[in-house]
């Protein structure tokens, strides 16, 4: 048998960072068997799903490295073989016509409140002839659901998990109109796509055994099932944008490695003894359900970011670079080249790929820089002016590497009779417009001989332009 697994979301909005978790051990399971991970967009909702949160979907997933092995089923493409089943239902006796009105399915509804019962359809059409249904009313078709008995699922993550039949009711499986339900049109496609294991929230588990009835009525065999706990925010609630950001791209747009992401959403609920960073074919290797815990997992921003950090130093620099320069809009090659040797003393203290970014913007910035007020307010000292004149003309003989700028460095200010830090701050400021930068040898080195000496002339000069 070939696994087979599918990730369904509603394209209603963003891709949430749980429906990212649920994608990624979908993938990784069916990758773990050598198998197939599929993706089905569930649009019954015609009336919420639009065309610009499909692409969102299909955008987050290419992202996250966990686009499907076919192309993606559109739902509603498939609602002629929904009815054809919901007939054949019909055909075989396992379901019938119910024409009930709306105004009788309200006073049913209310009727089960009063008396405190749970709004469960009554039945009242499951044995009734056609003939005698009232005029002008579009019947919807019910499944008949068992009366006794017991529904057992063998959940993969939750165990045994046992409902009364008694507390199942005949759902609709196709509307009135002749379109399906969700709970009707999932069990069909799965079916009919081979699902093999359905890997979904546990907010769905109560639907499984509705759905069951499909499978049973049909003859089908039952996928495994596996529900797997949501993700919460820091104080148990569930997740949402108060706690920080919730769509995988929001991610994406703070600058974390889709890697990172992934290893941490894997980390939230499934766990191999202690390991914490585990790499995608790691994670293939390693992973399996049975290592799935049952209990809600909850974020952890700091973590993820910290996370990040590490994936951020472990990347070599040429594959950062493409990443830092698409955040640093339109970039010359000269600039890139400066961005390109920033990048090893970027990478030890950024947490993500925009830190890495505004660490590098200085390299291209035009002159007279424009500084940050505690840069500027460094540079007002017309002894920080007058060295920094001097260290101009000291540097200028200098060969233009790291070692040799650094060691320039240290003799100018042993020569000053002052720190290092003495000079290296209002340097500092002058070439970068900032008290924060990467090791000022290799400022120097990125910015080159010709740019470092002009922009250490402007601040010489006092020619400062002070920002926010």
């Amino acid at each position: 048998m070939t696994v087979r697994t599918r990730f369904a979301p509603s394209p209603t909005g963003y891709l949430h960072i749980g429906g990212a978790r649920t994608a990624l051990f979908n993938f990784l399971f069916a990758r773990h068997h050598g198998g197939e991970y599929l993706l089905r967009i569930e649009d019954t909702d015609r009336a919420r799903s639009t065309p610009e949160a499909v692409q969102q979907i299909l955008d987050s997933l290419d992202w996250l490295g966990l686009s499907p092995d076919e192309p993606p089923v559109m739902q509603t493409s498939r609602e002629a073989r929904h009815a054809e089943v919901a007939r054949a239902l019909l055909e075989k006796g396992a379901a019938y016509l119910a024409y009930d009105t709306a105004e009788e399915l309200v006073a049913m509804r209310e009727r089960a409140q009063a008396e405190g019962r749970p709004p469960r359809y009554d039945g009242r059409w499951r044995d009734r002839d056609p003939s005698e249904a009232p005029a002008g009313i579009a019947p919807v078709i019910r499944i008949k659901a068992p009366r006794e008995g017991e529904t057992v699922v063998r959940d993969l993550v939750q165990g045994e998990v046992r409902v009364g039949n008694s507390e199942l009711d005949d759902m609709i499986i196709l509307r009135s109109d002749g379109t399906p339900t969700y709970l009707h049109a999932v069990v069909v496609d799965d079916h009919d796509m081979r699902i093999t294991h359905v890997i979904r929230g546990d907010d769905h588990l109560t639907n499984t055994f509705r759905q069951c009835m499909v499978y049973d009525a049909m003859g089908w065999a039952l996928p495994e099932f596996a529900h797997i706990p949501l993700i919460h925010g820091a104080d148990g609630a569930k997740l949402s944008k108060r706690h920080g950001a919730v769509g995988a791209l929001e991610f994406r747009d703070q600058g974390l490695l889709p890697e990172a992401v992934c290893n941490y959403l894997l980390r939230l609920g499934w766990g191999h003894g202690d390991e914490e960073f585990v790499p995608r074919e790691r994670a293939i290797e390693l992973f399996d359900l049975k290592d799935v815990g049952r209990a809600a997992s909850r974020m952890d921003y700091a973590k993820l970011m910290h996370l990040n950090g590490q994936y951020l130093r472990a990347a070599s620099p040429e594959a950062l670079l493409p990443r830092v320069l698409a955040r640093l809009g339109e970039v010359g090659e000269v600039q890139a080249a400066r961005v390109a040797a920033l990048i090893p003393d970027l990478q030890p203290r950024a947490r993500s790929l925009e830190e890495m970014a505004e660490g590098a913007r200085f390299a291209f910035a035009g002159r007279p820089l424009k500084y940050e007020p505690k840069a500027a307010l460094a540079l007002e000292d017309h002894v920080a002016r007058e060295r920094l004149s001097a260290l101009s003309t000291a540097l200028a003989g200098a060969e233009w590497e790291r070692a040799s700028l650094d060691a320039a460095l240290r003799a100018f200010a042993e020569a000053q009779g002052v720190k290092l830090g003495q000079v290296a701050q209002p340097l500092r400021a002058a070439l970068t417009g900032s008290l924060q930068s990467p090791p000022i040898d290799a400022v120097l080195a990125a910015l080159g001989r010709e740019e470092s000496l002009a922009r250490i002339g402007d601040a010489a000069e006092g020619i400062t332009l002070v920002g926010g």
